[in-house]
């Protein structure tokens, strides 16, 4: 392994460490095809994820444009040289895959691919992927292959911490999974209890309003006005439970695009000014992205429904690596330390939990009169 800058011990544990970082299966695949390319040195790396269809559950590329993946058009099925890496569980070190008997062609967006390095990953018999790379940056004789022996057995290496950091995102997001279910299953009876409860005010409300309308209109009336302010909470409560049980699909729109649309849908529906800025940001893992998302909502969710705020607004930067998230209202403002004395807590347990969780921190600003401020900081990925 000294053929090259990058190919040295240095940059095989650089590689190593860098797929053990993540837990997202997302950030998972696209770090093990960026530290491929990069470690053999070739234009293309891909890995796709196999499903029980005969097609891929998931397919990373690196090397490719945005803009070229989306003209590329839909993901590969499983036929050629991938079928055959994950049929027959072998590498293979092509000097041309255009002339392999197997191949079967690409989109006219695809680009041209001639030496070819594959390998499946596997966890015990059972075949999770297929990485491979091609055109390896390197003079090649007529009829040569790019890659070496010394390349596939550096491959193989890296194909097989990819297995554990593949096994270990799939455990994860079933430990998610699980986790999602548990705290749908709470907010359901959370959801049951207050919205009933609400329901059941209204109802005997509505009544007591009918049967004073005749003999007493202006207490009728002030029935009436009770009646409009329980509808309003209880429309509250399911508008946040909505926001809990359905998240955003930060995976298709990124954090940005989704407050932007979040907090258009707020200024809407809310008398006081919701707006949104960005300045610099970059994307992060998902486990941070989906942490900011959170706190932003529960610190909205606080300066639109307590704070009696004019304004409120939400801005995310770029800070070094990493990303700042403040939400600041021009509202009542509080005592942070009487609220922590009295056991409420605005959501603020929750919201430091969520920070600390990514590797983050939260601040809280706040005074009686002079509005607040929530920010969280997270280092980036």
């Amino acid at each position: 392994m000294s053929q090259g800058p990058r190919s040295g011990l240095a940059a095989v544990s650089s590689a190593l460490l860098a797929m053990s970082r993540h837990l997202e299966m997302r950030d998972v695949l696209k770090t093990i095809v960026a530290s491929a390319r990069e470690l053999l040195d070739a234009q293309y790396a891909a890995l796709g994820v196999p499903d029980d269809h005969g097609g891929f559950a998931q397919f990373v590329v690196d090397g490719v444009s945005d803009a070229q993946w989306r003209a590329i058009g839909p993901l590969p099925r499983q036929h050629g040289i991938l079928a055959a890496m994950l049929r027959e569980a072998k590498a293979e070190r092509l000097a041309d895959v255009r002339k392999d008997p197997r191949f079967e062609g690409w989109p006219s967006a695809h680009p041209d691919l001639a030496d070819f390095l594959g390998l499946p990953i596997r966890d015990g018999d059972e075949v999770i992927g297929a990485l491979f790379l091609a055109n390896k940056n390197c003079p090649k004789p007529e009829g040569s292959c790019g890659f070496t022996q010394e390349d596939e057995e550096l491959l193989s290496i890296l194909a097989q911490h990819a297995a554990i950091a593949l096994t270990n995102a799939r455990l994860y997001e079933r430990s998610r999974e699980l986790t999602i279910a548990e705290e749908r299953s709470r907010l359901a009876h959370e959801l049951h209890d207050a919205v009933s409860q609400k329901l059941f005010s209204l109802r005997l409300t509505a009544q007591a309003a009918a049967a004073l309308v005749d003999r007493d209109p202006a207490r009728a009336k002030g029935e009436l006005h009770q009646v409009a302010s329980l509808a309003a909470e209880a429309a509250d409560e399911l508008r946040a439970a909505v926001v809990e049980l359905r998240p955003a699909a930060l995976d298709e729109d990124g954090l940005i695009a989704t407050l932007r649309t979040q907090t258009r849908v707020l200024d809407r529906a809310h008398t006081a000014r919701v707006t949104f800025t960005s300045n610099g940001f970059r994307a992060l893992p998902a486990a941070q992205e989906e942490a900011l998302l959170r706190v932003a909502q529960e610190a909205l969710h606080n300066a639109l429904r307590h704070s009696g705020a004019d304004r409120v607004e939400v801005t995310v930067d770029r800070r070094g690596h990493g990303a700042v998230l403040r939400v600041t209202d021009d509202g009542d403002g509080f005592d942070p330390t009487a609220v922590r004395r009295a056991g409420r807590h605005l959501g603020l347990v929750s919201m430091r939990d969520r920070a600390s969780g990514v590797g983050g921190t939260l601040t809280v600003q706040s005074e009686p009169g002079k509005g607040t401020t929530i920010e969280m900081e997270v280092p980036g990925g």
